[in-house]
């Protein structure tokens, strides 16, 4: 089918166009490379540069006539939407009601949007929480993600689409950005590799749910052959701190220095992990790659990296 794909030259996004593209689908990416990358970009897919924010949207959905749409284009940095909180707003609120507008005006008929698993219920009331659980976000980013899920929720059903809101949980693999200030796995692995100390934000304990990116990109396959509506937190159901995860780095980079730490950052929650149970019942979904597994593949793919690099 003729899949648009917003964000599909970035991290998630382009490891799911790679997917869509290998199942035999027509694949269209609007991407305006913000934090995305050519060398992402799966080369039967087209791509369209143009943010989502933009009027110019209605013209990549008028030349790819899309049946589906994956919304993976977000501002997906916690500590910057403290910083600046109206960009964070115009790109996930904003941009997203353009691309459900657009979705409208061209009859597509099932949307998958990207939300958030790690921001979006703030500090737990309870662990794990399930998708009932109160929306209380920390973060604008939270936030932000909250109030794009209320117009999918809203406006997909005015237009007579289906839709899928994925909740994934703190995703890490190949391709992630070692020089953002989101994604600690290629953070952290990036400067090991470089013989750099990586820095903790707070004491290590904070704890999190790391679910490697295939997993997600198979969350989103399934929830492409839906026939329902539905929410879906998509996690391992594990929590895992940040001090465990630098010790298994250390591990998988031979690195024998200590972190250095600074001060918690801003909105950034302490402790969180998700119940995954909704999406093993009804998607048929279970996170399959274990956390020692996939930063062994992070690793490998980035000293590949390094090495074509050369």
């Amino acid at each position: 089918m003729n899949i648009l794909v917003t964000g599909g030259a970035g991290f998630i996004g382009s490891h799911l166009v790679d997917r869509l593209v290998a199942d035999g689908h027509r694949v269209a990416v609007v991407d305006v490379l913000a934090t995305g990358t050519r060398a992402n970009l799966n080369p039967q897919a087209a791509l369209y540069e143009i943010d989502i924010r933009s009027p110019a949207l209605a013209a990549a959905f008028e030349a790819a006539q899309p049946v589906a749409v994956y919304h993976v284009a977000a501002h997906a940095s916690v500590s910057e939407s403290v910083r600046d909180p109206m960009h964070d707003a115009e790109v996930n609120v904003l941009g997203t009601l353009n691309v459900l507008q657009q979705c409208a005006a061209y009859g597509v008929g099932r949307v998958v949007f990207i939300s958030t698993g790690g921001a979006l219920y703030g500090e737990p009331e309870f662990l794990p929480p399930d998708e009932g659980h109160p929306v209380l976000p920390l973060s604008p980013y939270g936030a932000s993600k909250a109030a794009a899920e209320t117009y999918v929720r809203t406006l997909c059903p005015l237009s007579g689409i289906r839709y899928t809101i994925l909740r994934p949980g703190n995703v890490y693999g190949p391709r992630q950005d070692p020089f953002g200030e989101a994604g600690v796995v290629a953070i952290f692995a990036n400067a090991m590799l470089r013989g750099e100390r990586p820095t903790i934000f707070g004491d290590g304990s904070h704890e999190r749910d790391y679910v490697y990116v295939d997993d997600v990109v198979q969350a989103n396959v399934l929830a492409l052959a839906q026939e329902e509506d539905g929410v879906y937190n998509i996690g391992t159901g594990e929590g895992t701190t940040v001090s465990q995860v630098f010790d298994a780095l250390a591990g998988a980079t031979d690195y024998d220095g200590a972190p250095e730490h600074a001060a918690e950052r801003p909105g950034d929650v302490h402790r969180i992990y998700l119940d995954v149970r909704r999406a093993e019942q009804r998607l048929g979904w279970r996170a399959s790659v274990s956390l020692e597994e996939g930063i062994l593949r992070t690793v490998n793919a980035m000293r590949e990296v390094e090495e074509h690099a050369e």
